[in-house]
């Protein structure tokens, strides 16, 4: 991999400008996420290089897709980075807020909401601002991007995320309270007999139900890509 970008099979993702470089999280995200069952429309949050949003377009061919972020630098680059795909018509990125994109979206909802949001809370601060705003919650809270995505919901839409294990009680106490349940979870291990590291989650407006959970390893015990990664990510990489 260049430094300055990553090639997979149908596009290039050049992420010299932005704070979050492409990475295993963003890749399991767009490429786990369970997709919309027709024509849809798609919203990334924290959207960065725009390499979720470009695993999107190249995942569902009909779907429209915006995506979002606060840092001036990362939008720029994502725009890029779309304008250099085979889905540029399709993909729209714009410098503004999950909070002020959920005030000024009353006339349409999205049927899938993806995002590899900022993690780290009340951690030590990066000095580099431009990484501390892409790492910490500071900007974008559990709370707030619960209760934003729910507004911006389709009736049947789902909000699709990347968390660090800790994460797991929070982000499903504060789904609970603004009407989302987790359908599908899959606990993500770097390799058998290492601890949890990441959870990948699916949450769903209306009633709660059964919520199929899964274990994922990223590694196997000889290569840096277990079978199952592999596989999911067969489409995506070189």
């Amino acid at each position: 991999m260049s430094t300055l970008n990553f090639r997979f099979k149908q596009f290039t993702v050049w992420h010299d400008q932005c704070a979050m470089k492409v990475g295993t999280d963003g890749v399991l995200l767009g490429a786990w996420c369970p997709l919309p069952e027709k024509r849809s429309r798609i919203l990334d949050v924290g959207t960065g290089s725009g390499l979720i949003a470009l695993m999107l377009a190249q995942r569902c061919p009909d779907a429209e897709i915006d995506a979002i972020d606060i840092d001036e630098a990362a939008v720029k680059q994502a725009q890029a980075n779309f304008a250099a795909s085979p889905w540029s018509e399709r993909l729209h990125a714009q410098r503004i807020s999950l909070q002020e994109h959920q005030l000024s979206s009353i006339n349409y909802q999205f049927d899938l909401i993806l995002s590899n949001p900022p993690y780290f809370v009340d951690s030590l601060k990066n000095p580099d601002k431009q990484r501390q705003t892409a790492r910490h919650t500071d900007s974008l809270s559990y709370r707030d991007l619960l209760r934003c995505s729910a507004q911006l919901l389709g009736e049947n839409g789902r909000l699709a995320l990347i968390l660090p294990a800790e994460a797991e009680t929070i982000i499903f106490a504060e789904a609970k309270r603004v009407g989302l349940f987790a359908e599908r979870l899959t606990h993500v291990y770097s390799k058998s007999g290492k601890p949890l590291k990441r959870i990948l989650v699916a949450f769903k407006k209306g009633a709660g139900g059964c919520c199929e959970t899964n274990d994922f390893h990223i590694e196997s015990e000889t290569s840096s890509r277990s079978e199952e990664y592999a596989k999911l990510t067969e489409e995506f990489y070189l």
